[in-house]
């Protein structure tokens, strides 16, 4: 929630993997066999339904999220931002991204893919060492990813890749050197996740039985330290939380939901927050694959929910998004789009042994968290949401 002003989105989620990763606590599902056309129908059903909903505007940003989206068919990706195109005004220049992972056959596809109208790729790497990438349930080798993102970008205006840091037993000193080779490929922009043990995964059972632990919170520090300081002096700053690029190159969908701005989510699972006639609206289809599917050929939708925000809920989940962000939430955007002055709301959350505690900082232009709140983002965010 900086200067620039917060535009409207479309998320279109893909629910399918060829594997379940352990650490991944996303909505994504193994299957043996997935109908392309049939899918291709679904999702360009409910997308024509939260079109209706919200004629008018001008798409910035769509993102194929997943799962693994690049699994499905060029020819549905196609479809897609076609209509988008027709039941939207799409923007110029709007940014077009597709998460992939990269093994070649995968990247097989890329071609066809931007020929679709992709022109941003997000490739899930994750780490440039084959044992770390066995331990973390990747199918493709440290080679075969880096072969990928070559690939990417003779296709792709803008590349990204992520990684995943903080694994069990890694040193600062490897990690460093990891990320050093990482930036001779990378282009603009890295995203860089602390490994965290989510519930209901199988990395949840397999550390309550003991089978791993991973670093312990200094080492977990040092290895921040490291990723802030080794992408910086290579020009690619932090602008979120575990987002790196160089100024102009930051993912604009993702912007568009730390700022807050409006978007629908059509798919499995999907959410959206969407402003319907002066509303801003919560919505979820429902997150079952086949039962979504089944529901989209009923009824044109699989909504599950749909109601709308009061400005105290809005203020909150703006909070939750903006303080993602390295610049933080500007007070005068934040009550634009939620029609509540920022101090009443940091006020109303409790928020001053945030501020007394070096977590967080108000000052002239806003709201945002320190380092030592960006290094506990997550408690800091839990502190607002109690």
């Amino acid at each position: 929630m900086t200067a620039a002003a917060p535009k409207f989105g479309v998320y279109i989620h893909w629910p399918f993997c060829l594997a379940k990763c352990p650490y991944c606590d996303f909505n994504s599902h193994a299957r043996e066999r997935i109908d392309q056309a049939r899918w291709r129908k679904g999702l360009l059903a409910e997308l024509d339904h939260w079109a209706g909903e919200t004629s008018g505007e001008t798409v910035a940003s769509v993102f194929f999220g997943g799962g693994t989206p690049s699994l499905m068919s060029p020819d549905t990706v196609a479809a897609l931002i076609a209509r988008v195109g027709e039941r939207w005004t799409l923007a110029p220049d709007a940014e077009i991204t597709l998460e992939a992972n990269p093994t070649s056959v995968e990247a097989g596809n890329f071609a066809a893919l931007a020929a679709a109208g992709v022109n941003r790729v997000s490739l899930g790497v994750q780490a440039l060492n084959d044992v770390d990438l066995g331990f973390l349930g990747r199918r493709h080798s440290a080679r075969e990813a880096l072969g990928a993102v070559a690939v990417a970008h003779r296709h792709f205006a803008r590349v990204n890749f992520d990684l995943i840091y903080a694994r069990p037993g890694q040193a600062p000193a490897a990690w460093r050197a990891e990320l050093k080779e990482a930036l001779t490929h990378a282009g603009e922009h890295l995203s860089v996740y602390q490994l965290t043990i989510e519930k209901q995964t199988a990395f949840e059972s397999a550390y309550r039985r003991g089978e791993f632990a991973p670093p312990d919170e200094e080492t977990a520090a040092v290895l921040y330290d490291t990723t802030q300081n080794v992408l910086a002096a290579a020009g690619l700053p932090a602008y979120e939380v575990s987002n790196h690029a160089r100024s102009g190159a930051e993912c604009r969908h993702n912007l568009l939901y730390w700022r807050y701005g409006a978007y629908v989510g059509i798919g499995p699972g999907a959410h959206g927050r969407p402003s319907v006639r002066g509303a801003r609206l919560a919505t979820r289809q429902h997150r079952a694959p086949e039962v979504w599917l089944e529901q989209v050929e009923r009824a044109g939708h699989a909504t599950v929910e749909r109601r709308a925000l009061p400005p105290a809920e809005q203020a909150e989940e703006a909070l939750m998004m903006g303080l993602r962000l390295a610049a933080g939430i500007d007070a005068a955007r934040f009550e634009a789009a939620t029609g509540v002055d920022l101090d009443r709301a940091v006020d109303a959350r409790g928020l001053g042994t945030l501020l007394d505690g070096g977590f967080l900082v108000r000052d002239g232009q806003g709201l945002r968290a320190t380092r030592a709140g960006m290094l506990r983002l997550d408690a800091v965010l839990a502190r607002l949401a109690a």
